[in-house]
């Protein structure tokens, strides 16, 4: 949270579902009738809600299975994926997007950076076109 400069005030959900919950959500919120590793749902779009906080960032959902059978592919720990997918998170509610190329290598580069502190590089880290 302090490498994307939120507050130490800043609130944020974080929800680990299995792949039958995250595969309901993402078919609301995308319209994407399967599983996916992470979706962020910030609180900070639109009009601020009457009565709520302004340090209310958002939310974001992980499903484990999915995390973990990533992490076998891609040679991580479990932890490691899980952590990974959080930034990725956390990245989307800072307001970073992956949709063009451009701006899928800066999310990239944020990701990776803030995961390279938490965990040293030993060879490899995830990139968008794994998560």
């Amino acid at each position: 949270m302090e490498e994307l400069a939120f507050s130490d005030d800043v609130v944020l959900s974080i929800a680990f579902v299995d792949a039958a919950e995250m595969t309901s959500l993402n078919r609301q919120y995308r319209g994407k009738d399967a599983p996916t590793n992470v979706l962020s749902f910030s609180q900070r779009e639109g009009p601020p809600m009457a009565g709520g906080s302004s340090q209310i960032l958002g939310d974001v959902a992980i499903c484990t299975s999915v995390a973990e059978q990533q992490a076998k592919e891609l040679g991580y720990t479990h932890e490691e994926m899980l952590s990974y997918l959080l930034i990725h998170g956390i990245v989307h509610l800072a307001g970073h997007t992956h949709d063009e190329p451009g701006d899928r290598d800066l999310m990239e580069a944020v990701v990776n950076n803030i995961f390279g502190k938490l965990y040293p590089p030993a060879g490899f880290a995830p990139t968008e076109k794994d998560v």
